[in-house]
């Protein structure tokens, strides 16, 4: 499902190179739950963020569900990542000026879909995390693990094959940790959706298939 070969990434400045990632190679099989650790500064989010086709590599090759995305244009990728992935932030990335539901619709408005067939599709997506009763809440009324459902319905609503988490847990306490990493262990069931998970916290990284290990940019197993 994800394929990165021989990734690099390089930032420049003026005055200083600081190399994210070297000569990184990993197949993600469709329908894997995937978790990547390391300590901050490892490189992870860099990682996930070209995954995501969010940044791109300095070099190397990126392949997403087979489909080489090299020589994709800007509009190119952002209609892969509209169809194929959905993103769920430590930092919620809710909009406070819009209610839940609204929230959880955006990522439909980049798809030309009917309001009515958008806020069905919403409401299913609040359903399954949870938190149908407060869709016409606002992000500043919910509590860290509610704001983290919404993100993750805001994730799923367009029934992606990809789902990317980037310490979906990291600003919660343990108990909401692990009901945020149920959410995600029953997509990846019931749905076989592929799942790429960045965390810091070895017992959430247990309940993925597989574990990575990054250290200085390098995957170190």
């Amino acid at each position: 499902m994800i394929l990165l070969e021989n990734i690099d990434k390089v930032y420049r400045t003026r005055s200083i190179e600081t190399l994210a990632l070297q000569d990184v190679s990993i197949e993600v099989r469709k329908g894997e739950f995937l978790s990547i650790m390391g300590p901050s500064g490892s490189g992870k989010s860099t990682l996930l963020n070209i995954m995501g086709l969010l940044d791109a590599p300095t070099s190397g090759d990126i392949s997403i569900d087979q489909l080489p995305v090299k020589n994709y244009k800007d509009k190119e990728l952002a209609k892969l990542r509209n169809q194929k992935i959905g993103f769920v932030f430590q930092s919620y990335h809710l909009i406070n000026d819009l209610t839940v539901i609204d929230n959880v619709e955006i990522p439909l408005l980049y798809r030309n879909m009917p309001g009515k067939e958008r806020r069905k599709l919403a409401t299913e997506a609040l359903e399954i995390v949870g938190l149908s009763a407060r869709m016409n809440l606002f992000p500043n009324q919910l509590s860290g693990g509610q704001a983290q459902r919404v993100a993750i319905a805001r994730a799923i609503v367009g029934k992606p094959e990809i789902i990317l988490a980037d310490e979906p847990t990291g600003n919660l306490d343990s108990a909401m940790g692990n009901e945020i990493l149920d959410i995600l262990a029953e997509l990846h069931g019931k749905n076989n959706t592929t799942i790429v998970m960045v965390t810091h916290d070895e017992r959430m990284a247990e309940r993925s298939e597989r574990v990575i290990h990054f250290f200085d940019g390098c995957q170190v197993n």
